[in-house]
C-alpha cells in the first residue's frame, strides 16, 4: 500500500493488527507511526492501553506478551516498537504474526533497513498486516514533491526558489518538511515563496549558492563565479566543496546529454534532463557556450579533484583552493 492509502484508511478507522514500516527514507515511517500514536487511542485511554518500545532495549518474548495483553476500557491496544530494525531475532516474531491478536495494533518502526522479503516472518506480517517499503527519492523528484507538499497547505513556490531548496537540502525530506513548516509560519497563506523568502527565513543565501554558480559558469561570468567560491571560502560550514564538485557534476552531465538529444523539444528534453521545463532555457545555453568535447574534459576534472579533495594526488592544497583552481578550468 502506498503511504496515502494507509493514512486514508488510518483516518477512516481502518486498522489491521500489524505494521511493518521499513525503508531508508524515515518521513513517511515517522508520519504514519505518529499519526497512529496521535489518533487510535483518545488520550485518556492511552496510559494503559499504549505501550512504546525500543527494538535494542527490548525482545521479541517481550513484543509477544505485549502485544497480546487485552485493552482495558478500549477498542485496542496499541504497541509500538522504535528502531525495530535493532529487535534481536526479530524471526521469532512469526508465531505472533501468524496468529495476531484482533484487539491489538503492532506497529514496527523498521528504519533506514529493510527486513529480508525472504524471511518467513516477512511472509507472515504481509499476510496478516500491512507492509510499508518507504524509499528514498532520487534528487530530481524532490522539486515535485516540495511542489505537492506546499500545495497541500495552500503555499506554491518559484522554480528558481525551490531548486534552490534542493540544491541547499538534498533528499532528506524530514528535513526539507522541517525546513518549509518554519518558513510557512511566517508567511500568509497562499503566498509563493520566493528566493527571498528563504534567504531571509532559512538562511540560505540568494546569491551565493551552488545554483548561482551553476548560472555563473553558465555563462561564463568569471567575476560572478570568483565572488561566489570566495563566499564558499569563507563559509565552508554551509557551503562543503564536496557538494559543490557533485552539484557541477550533475549539471555539467546533463549539459552533456542534452548536446546528445535528437529531439530536444521542451517535453522530451525535459523528460531526458529529468529538470523542470523551465530550466531548460539554461541547459541550452550553457550547450552554446561549452562544446561535448569540453564538458567531456569537465566531468574529467571535476572527478580528478573529487578525488584531491578525498587527498588522492594531494598533501596540503585546501578545499577552497581546490575549488578556484578547478572554476579556472572550467571556464579556461
Amino acid at each position: 500500500m502506498t503511504y496515502k492509502q494507509i493514512i486514508k484508511d488510518l483516518k477512516n478507522k481502518i486498522y489491521k493488527p500489524i505494521y511493518l514500516l521499513m525503508g531508508e527514507e524515515s518521513y513517511y515511517i515517522d508520519n504514519i507511526t505518529n499519526y497512529i500514536i496521535d489518533n487510535v487511542l483518545k488520550e485518556d485511554e492511552k496510559a494503559f492501553n499504549m505501550t512504546i518500545l525500543y527494538g535494542k532495549d527490548t525482545s521479541v518474548n517481550l513484543v509477544d506478551n505485549v502485544a497480546r495483553r487485552y485493552p482495558m476500557m478500549a477498542n485496542y491496544n496499541l504497541v509500538i516498537i522504535k528502531e525495530a530494525q535493532n529487535l534481536k531475532n526479530i524471526d521469532k516474531l512469526i508465531y505472533y504474526s501468524q496468529a495476531p491478536s484482533k484487539s491489538t495494533i503492532l506497529v514496527l518502526n523498521y528504519k533506514y533497513k529493510t527486513l529480508d522479503k525472504r524471511k518467513k516472518v516477512y511472509k507472515a506480517i504481509k499476510s496478516a498486516g500491512i507492509i510499508f517499503e518507504s524509499k528514498k527519492l532520487y534528487a530530481n523528484k524532490i522539486p515535485d514533491w516540495i511542489n505537492q507538499y506546499l500545495n497541500e497547505k495552500k503555499y506554491s513556490i518559484e522554480p528558481v526558489a525551490c531548486n534552490l531548496l534542493t540544491e541547499f537540502l538534498g533528499n532528506d525530506l524530514g528535513k526539507i518538511s522541517n525546513e518549509l513548516d518554519k518558513l510557512i509560519i511566517s508567511l500568509p497563506a497562499n503566498t509563493k515563496i520566493s528566493s527571498k523568502h528563504i534567504e531571509e527565513n532559512i538562511g540560505i543565501s540568494k546569491d551565493y549558492n551552488n545554483f548561482e554558480l551553476q548560472n555563473a559558469l553558465m555563462k561564463k561570468d568569471i567575476l560572478k563565479a570568483n565572488r561566489i567560491i570566495d563566499y564558499f571560502g569563507k563559509n565552508p560550514r554551509d557551503n562543503p566543496v564536496i557538494l559543490t564538485i557533485t552539484s557541477l557534476y550533475f549539471f555539467f552531465n546533463k549539459i552533456l546529454i542534452y548536446h546528445f538529444l535528437k529531439d530536444k523539444s521542451r517535453q522530451n528534453a525535459a523528460s531526458k534532463l529529468k529538470v523542470n521545463p523551465y530550466f531548460l532555457k539554461d541547459y541550452e545555453m550553457a550547450s552554446k557556450k561549452y562544446n561535448p568535447k569540453k564538458v567531456v574534459q569537465i566531468i574529467s576534472l571535476l572527478r580528478e579533484y573529487d578525488l584531491k579533495l578525498k587527498g588522492v594526488g594531494n598533501v596540503s592544497t585546501t578545499g577552497d583552493e581546490l575549488l578556484k583552481e578547478l572554476i579556472f578550468k572550467i571556464i579556461h
